[in-house]
C-alpha cells in the first residue's frame, strides 16, 4: 500500500513539473524589483558615417561603369566616365592657340628688343647712307633745336608702343592657357572617383546613357563604419551630449548593442520638432546599412520606478524570441515570452512585460529541457 501512494506521488510532480522532472543542476532566482528611470524607445534606421552621391558635371553619355552594387573599391579609384571625345577636340583647338599666342608674345619681346638697342626714330634711310647721316647729324638736330620736333618723345612712344605690344601679346596667351585649363577642368569632371574606400550602395545610370548636368549617377558610401539616425523630441534633448553612451537593439535577433552620441543637429524639425541625432555603433555589431534599430533614451520628466529584473542565466531564445520559464506556486512550470529592456548590471538584464516582481525563474536551463 505504503508502495502505491509513492509511486501516486511520484506522478503527481511529474505531471507538475510538465512531464519530466527537474535536474538537479537547474536553480531558480527571484525575479526582483530594481530601480530605474523610464525610458523612451526611438526607432532609427541605421546608415554608413560616410555617404557621397557622384553627380554628373556636364552633360554628356556614360562611357564608363566600375561596378555594380556591393563592389568594394579603394580611394580614388574611377567609379564612372562620360564621353570626352568633344573635349579632347576642344582641348586641341586650345592648345593650337596657346601655340600661336606664344609666337607672337616671342615676337613682341624680340621687337621690344631691337627697339632699345636699334630705336626706329634714328634709323637710316636704306640704301641712302650718306643722306641719311645728313639727317641725323643736322636736320634732326636742327628740328629738335627749332621746336618743330622732339626726338626724346618719339623714343619714348616707340618704346611704349613696343611694350604695350608684348603685354597684349602676353593677355593673349594667358587667355588661351586659362581656356586649355578650364578644358582639362571640364575633363577632369566627366570622371568621378571614389573620395574613399566604400561600397557602391546604389547605381542609378547605366553604360550609354545620357545624363545631365546635376543628375545622380550613383551612391558610394563607407559601411565599415555605422550610425544610427534617430529623431528625438525636443523635450528628450536635455542632458543629452555628444559622447554619452546608449542601449540600442538592432533588428537582427533582437541583439541588444551600445552606441555613442556622435552628433547632434543644432536646430530642430520646424514642423515635427525633433532634433536629428547620429550614434557610432561598434565595429562588430551585426547591422547593414537601411536596417530598422531602436535606441533607448532615459526621460528626464518622468519619476524612476521599479521594473523587474532577471538573471541572463535564465533567458532561453526560441527563434527571435526570448522566454523564461518560470516555476509556478503548485511547483509546476510555465513558459512565458518577454520584452527585455536594457542591461541593470553584468548579471541582470530587465524585463519590460511578461513577469511581476516575486515570481520564481528557472536558470541554466539545459538544452532541450522542456517548460510547459
Amino acid at each position: 500500500m505504503a508502495r502505491r501512494m509513492s509511486m501516486a506521488m511520484m506522478a503527481v510532480v511529474v505531471l507538475m513539473t510538465g512531464g519530466s522532472p527537474l535536474s538537479a543542476a537547474q536553480s531558480t532566482a527571484l525575479v526582483e524589483m530594481v530601480r530605474q528611470q523610464s525610458e523612451v524607445y526611438l526607432g532609427g534606421t541605421v546608415i554608413p558615417s560616410r555617404q557621397v552621391t557622384i553627380a554628373a558635371q556636364m552633360p554628356g553619355r556614360v562611357d564608363f561603369l566600375a561596378g555594380a552594387e556591393g563592389d568594394v573599391f579603394d580611394a580614388n579609384t574611377a567609379l564612372v566616365a562620360l564621353d570626352d571625345a568633344e573635349l579632347l577636340a576642344q582641348r586641341r583647338a586650345a592648345l593650337a592657340q596657346m601655340g600661336n599666342a606664344d609666337a607672337v608674345l616671342r615676337n613682341a619681346g624680340v621687337q621690344f628688343n631691337r627697339e632699345l638697342v636699334s630705336p626706329q626714330s634714328r634709323s637710316t634711310m636704306p640704301g641712302m647712307a650718306i643722306p641719311g647721316m645728313f639727317d641725323n647729324m643736322f636736320t634732326r638736330n636742327f628740328s629738335d633745336m627749332m621746336g618743330m620736333n622732339d626726338s626724346g618723345f618719339e623714343r619714348h612712344a616707340d618704346l611704349y608702343s613696343r611694350s604695350a605690344g608684348v603685354e597684349q601679346a602676353r593677355s593673349a596667351f594667358m587667355q588661351a592657357r586659362s581656356q586649355l585649363e578650364a578644358i582639362d577642368a571640364r575633363l577632369r569632371d566627366q570622371v568621378g572617383y571614389a573620395p574613399f574606400s566604400g561600397v557602391i550602395v546604389n547605381k542609378m545610370v547605366e553604360v550609354g546613357d545620357t545624363v545631365q548636368p546635376g543628375q545622380p549617377l550613383l551612391a558610394f558610401a563607407d559601411t565599415t563604419a555605422l550610425q544610427v539616425q534617430v529623431d528625438v523630441p525636443a523635450r528628450l534633448m536635455p542632458g543629452m551630449q555628444v559622447g554619452m553612451v546608449l542601449p540600442a537593439r538592432l533588428d537582427v535577433h533582437d541583439r541588444a548593442v551600445h552606441a555613442r552620441v556622435a552628433q547632434i543637429f543644432p536646430m530642430a524639425d520646424p514642423v515635427r520638432h525633433t532634433v536629428t541625432v547620429k550614434l557610432d555603433l561598434t565595429l562588430d555589431a551585426p547591422a547593414a546599412p537601411g536596417m530598422y534599430a531602436e535606441v533607448f533614451l532615459p526621460d528626464p520628466h518622468t519619476p524612476i520606478t521599479k521594473i523587474p529584473a532577471v538573471p541572463r542565466s535564465a533567458l532561453v531564445q526560441r527563434g527571435s524570441l526570448p522566454t523564461v520559464c518560470v516555476r509556478r506556486d503548485d511547483g509546476s512550470r510555465e513558459l512565458r515570452v518577454v520584452r527585455t529592456g536594457k542591461s541593470v548590471d553584468q548579471e541582470r538584464v530587465a524585463i519590460l512585460a511578461g513577469l511581476e516582481g516575486g515570481e520564481q525563474v528557472f536558470v541554466n536551463t539545459p538544452p532541450g529541457q522542456q517548460c510547459r
